[in-house]
């Protein structure tokens, strides 16, 4: 953690507009319930302004200062942006050493750029390229003809199988695999004959995934992940899958081979696709949903199977008067029973 500085020093660090006490010092960053007088909060949600005004942070990020008159402020109209540049700020990430550490392997015809670090029991195979800056954490494995841009950062037991290719500032959070084959089995007479995967996987500049995702490589062709795009931890990302630029998958997603996202689509949680069907630009999938047709463009869809959201919504609302209904249907026959034994008896006396 650094040392503090003034609120004048971080408006002027974070890009906001400073209300309030400019020579009050800040030493950390934290929560609105947790904050000390000497720390730094934020506020982006509306529903939290009671939380911040009892709260007894020294300074708040607000998007407005009408907000909380009378406070410490740093105003910005992206709270939440500016929060992240101040924990940036106050928890730098420590730099490695540059260099190869005793215990990698690297392969003589790899080509490692300037500033390179390779942690330790990192394997590094024949003709790879890692662009200048790149850090290779503990453990992580790269095949054969691997490259790996500027800047990247490879946290521990990654791997990257030949011939794959990841972009410049690229994060692979732990236990990413990129470029395992796809899914793909002939089965003839009840015997699964595997069908080699021989295309590669790529990521292209900015794009981050997270701990314990795997990206199979293609087919024949491309596995590809668009720049900007933004993956979440335990994510399957079958062969052939293309995702657009600046797309966010969230956690436990499963996408099937040949899925198509568009740019700038949001999966939720635990979303599931079928193969060969399109997300289009801008659409959401909301946690939990089943995707077994197109969605289209700017579209938000939920359920099982997933629909448009209003109608799934619908419907479960109408789901929840089933039980009155089955109680209301039994009166129902129950009354009708009685009503044609009624009837019945009836007859029998005019015989």
């Amino acid at each position: 953690m650094t040392t503090g500085r003034t609120l004048a020093e971080l408006g002027r660090l974070l890009g906001a507009e400073v209300v309030g006490d400019p020579t009050l010092a800040i030493l950390g960053v934290a929560p609105l319930e947790e904050a000390r007088p000497d720390e730094l909060s934020f506020l982006h949600n509306p529903k939290y302004v009671s939380v911040a005004r009892a709260s007894r942070a020294g300074a708040v990020i607000v998007p407005d200062p009408a907000l909380l008159p009378g406070r410490n402020l740093l105003v910005h109209p992206h709270p939440y942006l500016v929060h992240a540049r101040a924990l940036a700020l106050f928890f730098p990430e420590a730099e490695p050493e540059e260099g190869i550490h005793p215990t990698a392997v690297v392969d003589a015809t790899a080509e490692l750029a300037e500033g390179v670090s390779v942690g330790p029991w990192t394997v590094v195979g024949p003709e790879c390229r890692i662009g200048s800056g790149t850090v290779l954490g503990a453990g992580v494995v790269l095949g054969r003809q691997v490259e790996i841009g500027d800047e990247c950062r490879l946290h521990p037991h990654v791997v990257v199988l030949d011939r794959c290719r990841i972009g410049n500032r690229c994060i692979l959070q732990p236990g990413v695999v990129v470029g395992g084959d796809g899914f793909g089995y002939a089965t003839v007479n009840g015997v699964h004959h595997k069908v080699p995967q021989v295309g590669i996987a790529v990521l292209e500049d900015d794009v981050e995934v997270g701990a314990n995702t795997c990206i199979d490589r293609g087919a024949l062709r491309e596995t590809r992940i668009a720049r900007g795009t933004k993956i979440d931890n335990l994510v399957q990302v079958a062969h052939n899958v293309t995702i657009g630029e600046g797309s966010l998958i969230v956690a436990l997603v499963g996408l099937g081979g040949s899925t198509r996202i568009g740019e700038h689509a949001v999966l939720g949680g635990q979303v599931g696709t079928a193969g060969h069907l399109t997300i289009g630009d801008g659409a959401i999938v909301s946690g939990r949903a089943g995707v077994i047709k197109d969605v289209p463009p700017g579209a938000f869809y939920g359920g099982f199977p997933a629909r448009p959201h209003r109608e799934w919504l619908k419907g479960l609302a109408e789901q929840r008067k089933i039980p009155g209904l089955l109680e209301r249907v039994a009166r129902l026959e129950h009354r009708l029973a009685e009503l044609e034994a009624r009837s019945d008896g009836g007859d029998d006396d005019k015989q």
